[in-house]
């Protein structure tokens, strides 16, 4: 069993940053892949990033170049730095994690955190 515990979301103008933080816990494993996820109000929820444990990274087109995502093993945690935020980043943010691959479903995800909210203002 896997917990993972979101932290730092938060309102911001556009244009603005925030940092989102995963801690995770509970495994005697660390996972392949951890990633993150968003889901605006009425809508389905969205890949936003992954890192798998190798440190390879991947982004969805729509926040590429504004968005980075790190780890820090040592600390069981992931971070998503957001930068130059728009008003259609806002929504959920969920972090998640896969033991063998990543993926961009969300449904081959097992572990996910309780989400944190952000919201950009034009």
């Amino acid at each position: 069993q896997v917990h993972l515990v979101e932290f730092g979301g938060g309102s911001v103008q556009a244009g603005g940053s925030l940092t989102l933080s995963c801690a995770a816990s509970g495994s005697t494993t660390r996972p392949y892949c951890m990633a993150w996820f968003r889901q605006a109000a009425g809508k389905q929820r969205e890949w936003v990033s992954y890192i798998t444990t190798y440190g390879t990274t991947n982004y969805a087109v729509s926040v590429k170049g504004r968005f980075t995502i790190s780890k820090d093993n040592s600390k069981g945690t992931v971070y998503l730095q957001m930068n130059s935020l728009k008003p259609e980043d806002t929504g959920m943010y969920y972090c998640a994690t896969h033991t063998t691959r990543c993926s961009t479903f969300p449904p081959d995800y097992t572990y996910w955190g309780q989400g944190s909210r952000v919201n950009v203002s034009a």
